[in-house]
């Protein structure tokens, strides 16, 4: 069978639509390329040159001219603004905001994979009555913006959720008052609620794909689904459980919004994220403080995603495209 026949049997072809890729790409000088690398990478340069110099270097030159500093009675490049991002007295707490992120980052990155792995096998290979339609209603609250539900959400950490039934004048307990509100794991369970939808969508492309004589041969032997999912499952999973760790990671380490709504007043369980966000101090005395305070905690997510690039393309378009 050609290529074409091949395309009109069973749509499009995963190694011609590779070809055509990568032919576009290598028909694109490397200098264009490295150009938009450059482009790119210039903001992040002028914030970590800037992040070294005084307030009043940062007010009258521009990044660039950070050479001129010295010559204009500014001073040279200095470690202080570090000083006074890391110092709970200067920023009200930027070391703590560190921990805190990284609490409520690793715990809402490992709670969704958990979930949605579990849930994406059995979407896959575990045949059910009612199984499509759930999967369809699953991947439907994507199109659900997180920002209506937070209102709801923290109302029903703060005081629970209930219930009444008219008919027989009774209220029903949907979700227990537990005191949520202002604390870290109201964070947590918010981040997952809106992480599952898009993870069990994105795991089940790929688990989907995996070959199913092998789980076959494993039934055969006697190995049960949990098994299965254990010992076959996991293992070759690892590039689309650690694309989504990646963007899991990212989106709950940089998010202000969910955190501040959740957490609000409590100064003891805000990330640095939001403790970043009032560095400028009132009148902005200290704006010039906001650039190393941005750079530090770029730190942790920029090693996050090149530690797990690898896994990045091929978790990705992993079960996208079928033959």
């Amino acid at each position: 069978m050609t290529t074409t026949e091949r395309q009109t049997a069973t749509g499009p072809d995963p190694a011609a639509l590779g070809g055509r890729v990568r032919g576009f790409l290598g028909a694109i000088p490397t200098w264009v390329l490295w150009f938009f690398v450059i482009i790119w990478t210039i903001p992040t340069l002028g914030l970590f040159v800037n992040s070294f110099r005084t307030r009043d270097a940062q007010r009258n030159f521009g990044w660039w001219l950070f050479w001129q500093d010295g010559a204009h009675g500014y001073g040279g490049l200095t470690l202080q603004n570090y000083r006074d991002v890391l110092g709970s007295e200067a920023t009200g707490g930027l070391a703590n905001g560190l921990l805190n992120s990284a609490a409520i980052a690793i715990v809402a990155t490992i709670i969704p994979i958990a979930i949605a792995a579990f849930a994406a096998y059995a979407f896959a290979w575990i045949d059910f009555k009612g199984r499509d339609w759930l999967f369809i209603a699953t991947v439907a609250l994507l199109a659900v913006p997180s920002q209506v539900a937070l209102i709801p959400l923290l109302q029903m950490y703060a005081g629970g959720a209930h219930l009444t039934i008219p008919l027989i004048e009774k209220t029903v307990t949907v979700f227990p008052d537990l005191d949520l509100a202002g604390t870290i794991p109201a964070v947590w369970l918010t981040h997952t609620g809106f992480a599952l939808p898009f993870a069990i969508f994105l795991l089940h492309n790929y688990i989907s794909g995996l070959p199913g004589d092998v789980f076959e041969s494993a039934r055969i032997d006697g190995a049960d689904h949990f098994t299965i999912f254990w010992r076959l499952v996991v293992p070759l999973s690892v590039p689309v459980l650690a694309a989504f760790t990646i963007f899991q990671f990212l989106w709950t380490w940089n998010d202000y919004l969910i955190a501040l709504t959740m957490i609000g007043g409590n100064r003891e369980a805000l990330p640095a994220t939001v403790v970043v966000a009032s560095l400028a101090g009132e009148f902005g005395l200290r704006e010039h403080l906001l650039t190393a305070g941005a750079f530090v905690i770029t730190v942790v997510p920029m090693a996050v995603f090149f530690s797990l690039q690898r896994f990045f393309v091929r978790g990705i378009t992993a079960g996208s495209v079928k033959g």
